[in-house]
């Protein structure tokens, strides 16, 4: 016999009504009713309708993740996986779903997220991207979609953000090789449009200009946050004339790709070239030598982003109740890559 959300009421001693508000997520439940019910629909073996809710109550709780175009191969960059798992977790948690998409390019993005927030397929979208004139971020902010961007925008300060400081972490980072006695420090730099990579440059900027430091164009390289990238930059970089002792990297997984091509060359980290990159993740312990390099807080910055989106999903007439930028702290992992051996780690 087919188990209704009636039956549940019945059993647990409330209300259909407050069954569908459990089963929704709603706020507006005791934690003891809550888990009482949730008990007994388990115990039931109780599988809501979802579709049947979707349209009672208009919305899927459902989410979207959006990855950044051309990146397919984000998933071999433990970044982006531990970013998934902090906004799955928090998502779980409220009894939210979440879809992940991947367009070729901004327009295919734009078509994508259109269909799945018109289709009435999810409730919101999180953006994984912090790009200069994005159009995705320009159609959901025109159409008043519920997003939140994991970064920031270089045209919207009002819109939901969850980001780092990237102008302290790089100014830190640099700083750190400068207090090992480091003069000539280049940067390995993500993409050109990439806002995180912006910031980041300006960061080690300042701290180069505010140590009177000299600053050589050629010790700047742009490139993708790939490992191969980081690989075929050192050939370039360490021909140079005058090349730089120590260099900051945006991301563990070109840092690695650093390393490698270093080991290629005959040179050794941080003998002949210190090395801090960002992100911290579970790579860089296991280099050789182990990477120094900026923690993100990349969980926390996944598990918040899903938070307060599903929050404005829940609660739209409170979205200015609150900040709309949170920021995620950052600190400065130290190992072998970018200490003297004669000082250890």
């Amino acid at each position: 016999m087919k188990v209704t959300m009636k039956k549940v009421a019945r059993r647990a001693g409330v209300s259909s009504s407050t069954v569908s508000r459990v089963v929704s997520g709603h706020p507006n439940v005791r934690e003891e009713t809550s888990r009482k019910v949730k008990k007994i629909m388990d115990e039931m073996k109780y599988t809501p309708n979802m579709i049947a809710k979707s349209l009672v109550s208009k919305t899927t709780s459902s989410i979207c993740i959006l990855l950044p175009k051309q990146d397919e191969k984000c998933f071999s960059n433990l970044f982006f996986m531990e970013l998934i798992r902090g906004i799955a977790t928090q998502a779980n948690l409220s009894g939210f779903d979440i879809f992940i998409s991947l367009g070729a390019n901004e327009k295919e993005e734009v078509e994508m997220v259109s269909r799945l927030l018109k289709g009435r397929r999810v409730d919101g979208v999180i953006l994984f991207s912090s790009r200069k004139e994005d159009a995705v971020v320009d159609f959901l902010k025109i159409n008043n979609y519920p997003f939140v961007l994991i970064g920031r925008s270089d045209k919207y300060n009002e819109i939901l953000s969850v980001d780092n400081n990237n102008l302290k972490a790089a100014y830190d980072a640099t700083n750190h090789l400068i207090s090992m006695g480091h003069k000539r420090i280049g940067f390995v730099r993500g993409p050109s449009n990439a806002i995180f990579s912006c910031d980041r440059l300006e960061g080690y900027r300042k701290a180069i200009q505010d140590n009177g430091l000299e600053r050589r164009p050629e010790w700047i390289l742009g490139e993708e946050v790939m490992q191969d990238s980081g690989y075929h930059a050192m050939s370039f970089l360490m021909n140079l004339p005058k090349r730089p002792t120590a260099i900051l990297v945006v991301d563990d997984l070109v840092a690695f790709g650093v390393i490698r091509g270093l080991n290629k060359l005959k040179y050794k980290v941080p003998d002949d070239l210190a090395i801090i990159s960002f992100n911290n993740t579970t790579l860089t312990e296991l280099s050789n030598p182990t990477i120094s390099s900026i923690d993100i807080g990349i969980y926390q910055l996944g598990y918040t982003a899903s938070q307060v989106l599903i929050k404005r999903i829940q609660n739209p007439s409170n979205e200015t109740q609150h900040t709309n930028r949170f920021i995620i702290e950052h600190r400065l992992i130290v190992r072998e890559s970018s200490i003297p051996k004669r000082l250890g780690v």
